[in-house]
């Protein structure tokens, strides 16, 4: 289903191959300046002065991505090897532990188990539950386990399984974790948007202009409705559904740290968002009449394969091909609600030919009156063969795929040495799997009356 082109035996490999990137944190953690409120070079300089901190004054260069001008990059050095494991121990969650793979410490809900001796000071060895067997509370494990590095238990074994429902803070601190890279909790909140390199070029690819008015499906967090934003200068309107609550109050929080007033978030299933009857419009609230984007950034739920770390490699069959009607349904929505001469961008963390490709090949199709569009900025591959596109349109696609190059081994020498245009290369392909497509609306999709 994802390499159907490629021979059996070349597929599976390929397939183990980027199973095993997908294990690994891309070589580069990645953030958004949010240029609303400051410059890149004012942002850089405060962000060089918490990193030396953080590192205790070891140096690690921070980069100024060449064709995303917004984007810096700061490489993460690991895998390191020659950490001592300790005696006392404690097993966390496969999703907490994808996070202290990317620098975060050890909040204290993500903890299943611990030595029945470890208190607070004591120094840990952190491992991830990576198959979800460990019982919460359990004094030993003895399941498949992978080693994340050591840090310093905030509180003792006791405390964390009280069953006290206040406790949510920290609860190991990680001092030597097997991949470095800093932590971006309660950073420079307000100018630093933590996202992932595809991420911020499927903005750049949108090309919003100030005064447009941009609708973005599926948006929560709110990292490209807020890029968005400060793309857009603040100027115009930006609207911003998602149907869950709680990720809809996300986005107006993020909106409001970054100091953007142009977006309105609603709670609202995107699949809807086509106001059927033409009575008068609901004052800028969905459900909308037909035509009334400029740009539609559609970033579909998916069965989203392309996220890293992930250790667990937990998907079922089901669960991967479910994603395409429903994304299906979007894009209708998606096109009707878009001008004639509108763009709409199409993007997934996934790299299924499902949900990608075909999605691509169905489109065209559908619709006669879109057109694909040539990216700009390119920075991915092109896309994959299998879906029945012509050679030049797979060319106009952008797809990221980290199991491209092999999987660095960064330390501060290796950094010392290395140049900026063969990391900048690095940054570009070992990131999260991901996949963009632009059209273009060359003609009304609205019946005219003859």
């Amino acid at each position: 289903m994802i390499l159907s082109t490629l021979g059996k035996q070349e597929a599976e490999r390929k397939f183990e191959t980027l199973l095993n990137h997908l294990s690994h944190p891309p070589s580069f953690t990645t953030v958004r300046v949010n240029t609303h409120l400051a410059s890149v070079q004012h942002v850089k300089n405060m962000l060089s002065d918490e990193l030396q901190k953080q590192l205790n004054g070891l140096s690690v260069p921070i980069l100024q991505h060449p064709d995303l001008q917004d984007v810096l990059l700061i490489p993460v050095i690991g895998p390191r090897k020659n950490i001592k494991q300790q005696q006392c121990e404690a097993i966390v969650g496969a999703q907490c532990g994808n996070a202290v793979l990317r620098g975060a410490h050890v909040y204290v809900p993500g903890i299943v188990s611990a030595s029945k001796f470890m208190k607070a000071g004591d120094v840990v060895s952190v491992y991830s539950d990576i198959k979800g067997k460990c019982k919460k509370g359990a004094k030993e494990f003895d399941g498949t386990k992978v080693f994340l590095g050591n840090g310093i238990s905030e509180s003792s074994r006791k405390e964390i399984f009280s069953g006290l429902p206040d406790l949510k803070g920290i609860g190991i601190r990680m001092t030597e974790p097997v991949y470095l890279s800093p932590s971006f909790d309660n950073v420079l909140p307000g100018y630093l948007f933590l996202q992932n390199l595809p991420s911020t070029v499927v903005t750049h690819v949108l090309d919003p202009q100030p005064g447009e008015r941009i609708l973005d499906m599926c948006a929560a967090p709110g990292g490209k409705t807020t890029h968005i934003a400060a793309l857009m200068r603040d100027q115009g309107e930006v609207i911003a559904l998602d149907k869950i609550s709680n990720k809809v109050k996300k986005i107006k929080q993020n909106a409001l740290l970054l100091g953007l007033n142009s977006i309105r978030a609603f709670c609202f299933d995107g699949t809807k968002a086509l106001k059927l009857n033409m009575v008068k419009d609901t004052e800028g609230e969905p459900p909308f009449l037909p035509e009334s984007f400029d740009r539609i950034l559609l970033d579909a739920p998916c069965s989203g394969m392309g996220q890293r770390p992930n250790m667990a490699c937990a998907w079922t069959l089901k669960e991967v091909t479910s994603y395409q009607p429903l994304q299906r349904k979007l894009f209708t929505v998606a096109v009707k609600l878009l001008k004639p001469g509108g763009v709409l961008v199409y993007s997934t963390c996934t790299i299924t030919l499902a949900e990608n490709e075909e999605q691509v090949a169905w489109a065209l199709t559908t619709f006669p009156c879109l057109q694909l569009q040539p990216q700009e900025p390119q920075i991915g591959g092109e896309g994959m063969m299998g879906a029945g596109l012509s050679f030049e349109q797979l060319k106009q696609l952008q797809r990221f795929d980290p199991s491209v190059v092999p999987l660095p081994d960064t330390d501060f020498d290796s950094l010392r040495d290395a140049k900026v245009e063969d990391m900048i290369r690095l940054a570009n392909k070992d990131c999260i799997g991901f996949f963009i497509a632009k059209f273009v609306k060359c003609k009304s999709t609205e019946e005219t009356d003859p």
